[in-house]
């Protein structure tokens, strides 16, 4: 049994994590919001430039001319993963739910026999898929000096994937992050970059508008996929730091219920102990002064 002497340091110890814990809450909520912001306001952005997208592809149609960042290289052997994450923990299951799904993805393919390269974007990442798929990382970029992601950081691992693809390194990319829904739901999502995935069209207004381009419509599109694959690993990114701070906010607040918990409960074995240790000493000065 512990002494009261150890019992008050356990306490002493677990309140003090327990401020910890409740300041971390309080700083991921105030920086929740505006990375919640941040992620909302670019939706509307990315969910245009895919109507647009599909538009010009319907036009384009088969074209033999048309960019293989739409068409593909016509293989699927090689695919590259691009895996986001945070650069730090603390925050529940965030990082190993995409981290999860990422490694089961990669077993897939492996499975079916292919090629299988990792880019991994957050510290995070890299190091819970290096256990098992160390071998298969091909790079890791990470952002701990950046305090705000801009579009800046999206476009500095968009022009590494596209290098990566023109040098013929890879037939497929895959991004993987996690989508925020709410402060207790964030959801893990692998969407296909290369070749790009044909959205379709919102309502039938709009498939059946006719457009004209100038230049080119090919042109236009190949222009338009480059930026498309900066801006979808960007809206990611701040996806991710919404689901980032939703995730630590949930998992601090679990932490300080806890620690608050274990509190009662020592304060209560302490208590008792001591009750005993007191009743005991009484017994014994009863017991003497009886003897004499």
């Amino acid at each position: 049994m512990a002494s009261l002497k150890d019992l008050r340091n356990r306490i002493a110890s677990v309140k003090a994590t327990q401020k910890i814990t409740k300041a971390m809450q309080m700083v991921a909520a105030a920086k929740l919001r505006r990375a919640q912001e941040a992620a909302e306001a670019a939706r509307p952005y990315s969910q245009r430039m895919a109507k647009v997208l599909a538009n010009i592809t319907a036009a384009v149609g088969q074209d033999s001319e048309a960019p293989l960042l739409l068409t593909g290289t016509g293989k699927s052997d090689v695919h590259l993963l691009v895996v986001c994450t945070a650069e730090r923990g603390l925050c529940g299951a965030f990082n190993s739910q995409i981290a999860r799904l990422a490694r089961d993805h990669a077993r897939r393919l492996l499975a079916e026999g292919k090629t299988v390269k990792i880019l991994t974007v957050g510290k995070k990442g890299a190091d819970l898929l290096k256990r098992d798929l160390n071998k298969h990382i091909v790079e890791r970029i990470d952002f701990r000096g950046v305090k705000r992601v801009g579009f800046e950081n999206a476009e500095e691992v968009a022009d590494r994937v596209l290098a990566m693809f023109n040098a013929g390194e890879f037939d497929v990319a895959t991004l993987f992050y996690s989508q925020f829904r709410s402060v207790i739901a964030q959801i893990p999502v692998a969407q296909q970059m290369i070749p790009a995935a044909a959205p379709e069209a919102a309502d039938e207004s709009e498939s059946a508008a006719l457009y004209e381009y100038e230049p080119d419509a090919n042109e236009i599109l190949s222009d338009l996929l480059t930026r498309n694959i900066k801006v979808q690993i960007f809206s990611a990114l701040l996806e991710n730091a919404a689901s980032e701070q939703g995730a630590r906010m949930s998992a601090m607040d679990n932490a300080t219920r806890n620690a608050g918990e274990m509190i009662g409960k020592l304060t209560l074995s302490y208590n008792r102990q001591r009750q005993a240790q007191i009743t005991t000493e009484l017994t014994e000065i009863i017991s003497g002064a009886e003897a004499l």
